[in-house]
């Protein structure tokens, strides 16, 4: 896999929490190559945020191989370079949701970048624009409602201007006219995503392939 075209691939991995002896991710295989656009539907507890948190080195396999960007991957330091370049997307957005007023949020990604603040300000007010929550600015993160956290937390993770954004249930909270709107927000992107949904009208919309999975590991679109 040439960094030219590949992104993500994992082979043969197994994930198992700590302390249990099951394994959530049992041999699993994924690739992920420049231009792709899958989704993912499959059942609470089959092992996908936690795939999502592997490939972002938040859960260390205990064996296989991960290799992001062309270079294998085998310690939560090999990952930390990497990470600006993935955008995710939490599944809960309070997991990403810390400062006090919306720009704030959406412009720390850039100020840890090595933006200016007015450089960083600039890319947050751009970002909500984009999403047409220019309107949320000021307002206080924590007051937000579900669905405005929902998009505030994807903001924030555009304004780091990602490779690849990976998605888990981006939908989560949403009204039927901000899915619409996320929709049309996703279909303009130039650049490759990987989204978990268990809306499958959602996921058809923006995805050209879609996986599921099963037993730990994936099931591509010709397998299910």
């Amino acid at each position: 896999m040439t960094e030219t075209s590949g992104i993500i691939k994992l082979e043969n991995v197994f994930y198992a929490y700590p302390g249990s002896e099951i394994h959530v991710l049992r041999n699993l295989n994924l690739e992920i190559n420049r231009g792709d656009r899958i989704g993912m539907i499959a059942p609470n507890g089959s092992g996908k945020t936690t795939l999502l948190h592997t490939i972002m080195g938040l859960c260390i396999p205990e064996s296989g191989s991960i290799r992001i960007f062309g270079k294998e991957l085998k310690e939560e330091k090999d990952f930390v370079p990497l990470r600006s370049r993935i955008g995710l997307l939490f599944q809960d957005s309070d997991d990403q949701l810390f400062c006090p007023t919306v720009v704030d949020d959406v412009a720390f990604g850039p100020l840890n970048l090595g933006y200016s603040k007015a450089e960083s300000l600039d890319i947050a007010q751009k970002t909500l624009d984009r999403l047409g929550i220019r309107t949320f600015e000021d307002k206080v993160t924590h007051r937000l409602s579900g669905g405005q956290k929902r998009l505030v937390a994807l903001a924030a993770v555009l304004a780091m201007n990602p490779e690849i954004l990976l998605l888990d249930e981006p939908t989560a909270g949403l009204d039927a006219k901000v899915k619409d709107e996320l929709i049309a927000i996703l279909n303009q992107l130039e650049i490759s995503y990987f989204v978990i949904s268990h809306e499958f009208d959602f996921v058809s919309a923006v995805t050209d392939k879609i996986y599921s999975m099963e037993n730990g590991r994936i099931l591509t679109d010709a397998e299910i």
